[in-house]
């Protein structure tokens, strides 16, 4: 749970442990029901009121910012939901995979019909996906596609599709020539790709036979020398279909979910008997990536202690992890201007930590996820690190307001939803927390870090009798701020630990 969604509920954890590893496997592996589009919660915005979707009205230069805006923190807001569907992490695996930066194609409309598209597909096909990716209007604007043409085809996106997107290059064996695929193949996908165009109204996107080279296209010994006969608006789709036929494709795809999920070192053992294996699972499962998800996650490899809490959390993880598993209320749908401002503000502070959702650094995605040695320690810098530890502060002493509402940690109503027993005993409330937010064991020597932050110099029975004289007078204000204080002062040491930042 801790790795498949962004920062498990103490709830959803204690009801995944008294369940079998199927049905949980069938809940993290079931889409719940597509979410209704972004809202409009700018005044500047008049197309459509305030509360009401901008996603069907004409592109309007002079709202293009703030209903960019406006889709971004809709889409932090998915990241919060309450499901227990791997549906946001994949589809925030396929935007770091498949990406368009929002920014540049300057039209949130279809911005949002990228999302819907990836988030359609977040638990379904790789090759389907990659068919409608290459003629979604972002891409097609994004990667130049909208430009193509015969006389002069974009190569833009025929090099990404086979460097990034599906084979990836190998071992360089000569200028601009690698082992899966060669500078000719680039020139010859791009000629596929030719005729095809965005359009605004309504989004979508279109092809043109007048401007595609109708040619037939011959690759080279990489792609078996095959050839892709002109077939005007399907061709691209024969294009995937011949890409798909390498061997590598589905290894190179395995391999990012295992960097997503598990850890980015793939040694020589993790390549033959995990990756292989997988990748031949893909094929053989037609390219569907649910088969594969769950026989990674059920398997003893990820369950080994060598590959739990891996992952440095990447900074949605990390802040989004923080507001679900401290149980932070935001403001409800019916109060949309302060929901979609607090989704706004966590925006902010994720931004901050060096990740903007909707905008990764470059066509690669967010070099956590790919750029050696260092992959995850990438998230954590000089820049970072205080960043994370002043909104974990932020969160346990005042929390945040805006718009007439509030976020901020109740650590007394979290404990108070433990056991009695449990909320009672420092000892116990210690280990309570230490399981939910670490996934890892502490040393001796850090719980009694954590114990002389809840009771400093004091004794065990001290918290017995304070919590039990809150409970006793839960009206009582000096007597709920005792508890309140010395809860605060432990989580604040717990989260400064740096096994807190891991996944």
């Amino acid at each position: 749970m801790r790795r498949t969604l962004f920062g498990p509920t103490r709830p959803q954890i204690l009801t995944a442990a008294g369940a079998t590893l199927t049905t949980v496997l069938d809940g993290l592996l079931t889409a719940p029901p597509a979410p209704a589009p972004p809202l409009n919660v700018a005044t500047a915005d008049t197309s459509v009121p305030i509360g009401q979707t901008w996603t069907t009205q004409p592109f309007d230069q002079t709202v293009e910012g703030v209903r960019r805006t406006s889709l971004r923190d809709w889409w932090l807001g998915q990241l919060l939901g309450p499901e227990t569907s791997l549906v946001e992490k994949m589809t925030l695996f396929w935007h770091n995979h498949f990406v368009v930066e929002l920014n540049d194609i300057n039209d949130a409309r279809m911005g949002y019909e990228y999302c819907r598209l990836l988030r359609q597909h977040a638990l379904g096909n790789f090759r389907q996906l990659s068919k409608d990716v290459t003629v979604t209007p972002a891409m097609l604007r994004y990667l130049n596609g909208n430009q193509s043409t015969a006389g002069n085809p974009n190569e833009n996106y025929g090099r990404e599709l086979l460097e990034l997107f599906t084979v990836g290059k190998g071992p360089l064996i000569g200028p601009g020539n690698y082992t899966h695929y060669t500078e000719a193949d680039v020139q010859a996908a791009a000629r596929v790709l030719t005729g095809w165009r965005d359009q605004g109204a309504p989004v979508g996107s279109y092809f043109t036979a007048s401007r595609h080279d109708n040619t037939t296209k011959v690759f080279s010994a990489a792609f078996g020398n095959a050839s892709i006969a002109g077939s005007a608006a399907t061709e691209y789709q024969n294009l995937i279909n011949l890409i798909f036929q390498q061997a590598e494709t589905a290894r190179f795809i395995v391999r990012k979910l295992y960097r997503w999920f598990v850890y980015y070192v793939i040694d020589a053992q993790v390549e033959a008997d995990i990756i292989q294996p997988l990748a031949t699972l893909l094929v053989q499962s037609n390219f569907e990536v649910a088969p594969v998800l769950r026989k990674l996650f059920s398997s003893e490899h990820f369950f080994d202690e060598a590959n739990v809490g891996c992952l440095i959390k990447s900074p949605l993880d990390f802040s989004v992890g923080l507001c679900r598993q401290m149980q932070l209320v935001f403001p409800p749908a019916s109060s949309t201007v302060a929901q979609y401002g607090m989704w706004n503000y966590l925006n902010g502070v994720v931004n901050l930590q060096q990740q903007s959702l909707g905008d990764p650094p470059n066509v690669a995605g967010w070099g956590a996820y790919y750029q050696t040695p260092q992959y995850h320690e990438l998230w954590i810098n000089a820049v970072t690190l205080p960043r994370r530890n002043q909104v974990t502060d932020l969160f346990i002493a005042n929390g945040y307001t805006r718009n007439g509402a509030k976020i901020v940690i109740d650590p007394v109503a979290l404990v108070q939803s433990f056991p009695a027993t449990t909320a009672s005993d420092c000892n116990q409330l210690i280990a309570e927390f230490v399981r939910l937010m670490l996934p890892i064991p502490l040393t001796v020597n850090q719980v009694g870090f954590l114990k002389s932050a809840l009771l400093p110099g004091l004794p065990d029975f001290e918290w017995t009798v304070e919590w039990q004289d809150y409970q006793a007078a839960p009206t009582n204000t000096a007597k709920r701020a005792a508890v309140n204080t010395k809860l605060q002062a432990m989580l604040r040491a717990l989260m400064g630990l740096a096994e807190y930042h891991l996944s």
